[in-house]
């Protein structure tokens, strides 16, 4: 699960112009405001939060006026510093940090975001003790992943790039121009069940296919798509292109596991 030898990915933002786009991290933030509200209610106002991988912050500034606080963290120094420099509030803070070792006490808060940053970090296992570690009990982890089964790789949008040996993936990428090594390592879904297997696990993802405008995600799905991924969800999980959980740290609300 763990490649240690494959270090840091530093500046990631500067190759992917998707992060500073804010039409798209904005939406990804309304839905996430919406599931959040409905797990805490007017908790949510009064949680402490911490983003790992906050990137440019435009999700978080988002996110601020309807929370207690906001910490926003990330190991790409300039999306960081451009964070700070357009994205300021008296709750929200932005630094640069390691998601492996989060420069925070133990407990310190309410809600952790950990959206499309597992294969990112060279530790996916460290990052969830990490995180477990500073929620508080009955806190919950916003966890969004994507499934190493997509046939479409969602940082390059290159067909079963995520599906290949890696050897076979840098390959790919150095044929067609777009880089010379595939940094990002996906998990299937039973290893993610793995990696989050500490938590309480409430599936979200099933209620967003079921009722997408109660959580404004219509931008995922085309009608047609909408039909597809529904039947996927419900016939083949396991392959399903993506996954949206809550990990709830004991002790959590009763939960029943749908997964």
């Amino acid at each position: 699960m763990s490649d240690s030898k494959r270090g840091y990915q530093h500046d990631f933002a500067e190759s992917h112009a998707e992060m500073y786009s804010d039409e798209g991290r904005v939406r990804k933030a309304t839905t996430t405001r919406l599931i959040l509200t409905e797990a805490f209610g007017e908790r949510l106002s009064r949680s402490s939060v911490l983003n790992v991988g906050c990137s440019t912050g435009i999700i978080d500034a988002e996110l601020a006026p309807y929370v207690g606080s906001l910490t926003g963290i990330d190991i790409d120094t300039k999306a960081v510093q451009f964070a700070q420099r357009n994205h300021v509030a008296s709750n929200l803070v932005f630094k640069v940090g390691d998601a492996m070792n989060i420069d925070a006490p133990d407990a310190s808060f309410d809600i952790v975001l950990c959206a499309q940053v597992y294969e990112h970090v060279p530790d996916p296992m460290r990052l969830m003790s990490e995180i477990e570690r500073v929620l508080k009990p009955g806190g919950a982890c916003y966890f969004a992943a994507t499934n190493r089964l997509n046939p479409i790789e969602q940082h390059y949008k290159l067909p079963l790039l995520s599906m290949i040996p890696v050897s076979w993936a840098h390959r790919y990428l150095r044929m067609l121009g777009r880089g010379d090594y595939y940094y990002e390592r996906h998990m299937t879904f039973l290893q993610l069940r793995r990696l989050v297997a500490r938590f309480e696990i409430e599936d979200i993802t099933s209620r967003v296919l079921d009722e997408p405008a109660r959580y404004e995600a219509e931008y995922l799905f085309s009608v047609r798509k909408l039909a597809l991924a529904r039947f996927i969800q419900r016939t083949a999980y396991w392959a399903f292109p993506g996954y949206i959980w809550l990990l709830w740290k004991s002790p959590g609300k009763p939960l029943s596991r749908r997964c």
